[in-house]
């Protein structure tokens, strides 16, 4: 039931994170907010469900008003990317993950490789990811539609201890693939590749 496309806010914070300068927004089945949980990352981030790239104008207005019903406790403007569902190798039973913690992992691949990318890694990450199934709860993979830092984007959404999830993706099998993916499929250098780590709020 994965959502056709997921808007991304990142609300970038002057302080940690609080839950009480946020009391007036809610999760829902098509909003999630989380809080980065890494260190020196002062970052609110919200989920938005969409399955028609119209239904994004029914939101306008109440997105607009978040720059300044939060100004005092941002650190910059809000950034916000848009991006496409294509695949998934453990399903989303929602439009928006429900775990306690979700990872974004983000990688800029060459245009011109991006087909041969998408065959190797349902042969390498996915089948990580498929294997490590009892850790994941879903692993959906997107495309940025509009973004100004674009790409891939998987959105993994776990429920264990963070070091047992991340064993997985960094263990020497992962990093062989790791090592694959900089020779053949990353572009961009640092900026084409990362992983952050963000837990549930207002659950």
């Amino acid at each position: 039931m994965s959502s056709n496309y997921v808007l991304i806010s990142r609300f970038s914070l002057k302080n940690a994170y609080s839950a009480n300068a946020f009391t007036s927004l809610k999760g829902s089945e098509s909003v999630r907010y989380y809080s980065c949980e890494e260190q020196s990352v002062n970052e609110l981030l919200e989920l938005r469900s969409f399955n028609d790239i119209e239904e994004i104008s029914w939101a306008e207005e109440e997105m607009e008003s978040m720059f300044h019903r939060f100004a005092d406790v941002l650190s910059k403007d809000i950034r916000r990317e848009l991006l496409k569902f294509v695949e998934s190798p453990i399903h989303n039973k929602k439009y928006l993950p429900e775990t306690e913690y979700i990872q974004l992992r983000h990688v800029e691949v060459p245009a011109h490789n991006y087909q041969q990318y998408l065959q190797w890694r349902d042969e390498t990450i996915f089948n990580v990811v498929r294997d490590n199934k009892d850790k994941i709860e879903s692993f959906e993979a997107f495309h940025s539609l509009i973004s100004g830092m674009p790409g891939v984007m998987f959105i993994s959404a776990f429920n264990v201890d963070k070091d047992t999830y991340k064993e997985a993706f960094t263990n020497a099998r992962y990093q062989e693939i790791i090592k694959q993916a900089g020779d053949n499929y990353i572009t961009g250098g640092n900026e084409g590749l990362y992983t952050r780590i963000y837990r549930a709020c207002f659950r």
